[in-house]
């Protein structure tokens, strides 16, 4: 639940932070943003939330988990706003906007904070409401640098009318002695929100254990087949016995009784009296051989499975055991694979341009001609894939193959959007690419460097998809 407009009138009352000084600005996800203060002798973490259906601000007693690369918008308010004064802090109306004037030598700027769950945004603007930055860029709005936001300007006036009245929330307090924040503070800790170690470890489990109940069930259904299959012996014993009675067969008999000389048992063999009983002899060895392949396919996916399984099994019990959740978070966007390191292996470090690993798949970026080139001559094959934007200037995008694996759209797309971004049509926010091997790139002759001609490409239409973008870069590969 987010916060309503008498809650938020509650906490800005609470928190009197006009006089201190803003510190430092923590950003530690996409819609979680924490600014550090100072003023008569306290220091205080104002924890802003854009997450829906648990917008907030309030002042936060848990450590903040910091972010391995500073977010972009994080950087913009230490370069601007970072040892400003707070001028002011107050609710305009009861809209659940808050703005804070910040004053910076000459300087006074406006934080636009807006605790609406389904358009909730930060937004800084000077004092005649141009837009320098936002934490969530929305062209259509206009929140995007360069953008005009002045809400004061547009207020309905339907403000302080509401068909439902708002109260502000008994949350629990043994002590009897908490501030509203402290309440509101602890209750989103445990009820859930984007820091909440709960929410985020119960959203691991839902992921992993659906798969994990589904190939135990494939993994039994296999081995009752495995089972099945290991009898296969006993049809390699009815051709022998078949042919070495061949003399006392009649062709119009349906059944072979004699004794299995293997184990000196007496069994019954069905014959196909349409066909002799030769031919039920070779029907016998050709099941036989049919099931013995089977059995070694079977195995073959009884391990693979297996590896599956335990993979599974042991992602979710470190998931489930890991204490940061921004690190939660973030492995959770990626399916579970732990967070690459900053380093990255030797191949990474060399290797030009920019790399990301997404669920096992390596995708890499070649920013220039240079780039471009280097990659084609020393870090790809031939059945690598190649994305370009069509009809404009751009990175060459490469998928790194993966023996035995095709790759999934879901790859596709990803490098699809990483070849528009990384072109010169990224501000028309779609675009026609082609792909195909690399193994089907020619090289112009006398050409520019890097410059190849494709043959047995396929187009893919690609809108550019900014969620997905800012997945990639969870798992882009950081190099010294």
């Amino acid at each position: 639940m987010s916060l309503n407009y008498k809650e938020i009138n509650l906490i800005l009352s609470e928190l009197d932070l006009s006089g201190f000084q803003i510190q430092k600005a923590i950003q530690t996800t996409y819609d979680v943003l924490a600014l550090k203060v100072h003023g008569r002798g306290e220091s205080k973490t104002i924890l802003i939330a854009l997450s829906p259906g648990a917008c907030r601000i309030h002042e936060t007693f848990n450590s903040i988990p910091r972010n391995d690369k500073p977010l972009r918008f994080a950087e913009f308010l230490n370069s601007r706003i970072v040892n400003g004064w707070i001028e002011e802090v107050t609710q305009l109306g009861d809209n659940r906007i808050v703005r804070i004037v910040v004053k910076l030598g000459t300087n006074r700027y406006r934080l636009y904070i807006r605790l609406w769950s389904n358009a909730s945004n930060v937004v800084v603007t000077d004092e005649a409401g141009a837009v320098l930055d936002a934490m969530r860029r929305l062209p259509k709005r206009g929140e995007i640098s360069g953008g005009h936001y002045a809400p004061e300007d547009t207020m309905t006036q339907t403000s302080g009318i509401r068909t439902k009245e708002y109260e502000i929330r008994e949350l629990p307090d043994s002590s009897g002695k908490k501030t509203f924040n402290e309440k509101i503070d602890a209750w989103y800790a445990e009820q859930g929100g984007a820091l909440s170690l709960d929410a985020l470890r119960e959203q691991a489990r839902r992921n992993f254990e659906g798969s994990i109940a589904r190939l135990q069930a494939s993994l039994e259904k296999l081995r009752f087949k495995k089972a099945d299959y290991e009898t296969a012996e006993r049809l390699k014993e009815y051709g022998d016995l078949i042919l070495a009675n061949l003399a006392s067969i009649n062709k119009a008999d349906e059944w072979l009784e004699t004794q299995n000389f293997y184990n000196g048992e007496t069994v019954r063999i069905k014959l196909d009296t349409r066909k002799g009983p030769s031919v039920s002899a070779e029907q016998y060895y050709m099941q036989y051989r049919k099931a013995k392949n089977g059995l070694a396919e079977i195995c073959a996916e009884i391990e693979a499975g297996e590896k599956e399984l335990a993979r599974l099994e042991s992602t979710l019990k470190s998931l489930l055991a890991e204490s940061n959740p921004l690190v939660l978070h973030k492995r959770l966007k990626t399916g579970g694979t732990p967070p690459i390191k900053g380093k990255g292996n030797d191949a990474d470090r060399k290797r030009p341009g920019l790399s990301f690993r997404r669920n096992d798949w390596l995708i890499i970026v070649g920013r220039d001609a240079t780039e471009n080139d280097a990659l084609l001559r020393r870090h790809v094959k031939g059945n690598d894939l190649w994305l370009h934007a069509r009809d404009y200037p751009g990175s060459y995008v490469f998928i790194k193959q993966r023996s035995g694996k095709t790759v999934p759209l879901d790859i596709l797309l990803d490098a699809g959007n990483l070849a528009i971004f990384y072109s010169k049509g990224r501000n028309n926010g779609e675009g026609d690419l082609f792909y195909t091997p690399v193994k089907f790139l020619r090289r112009a002759k006398d050409g520019p460097k890097g410059l190849v001609l494709p043959t047995q490409e396929k187009n893919l239409h690609i809108k550019v998809d900014m969620a997905r973008l800012k997945e990639l870069e969870q798992c882009r590969i950081e190099k010294e």
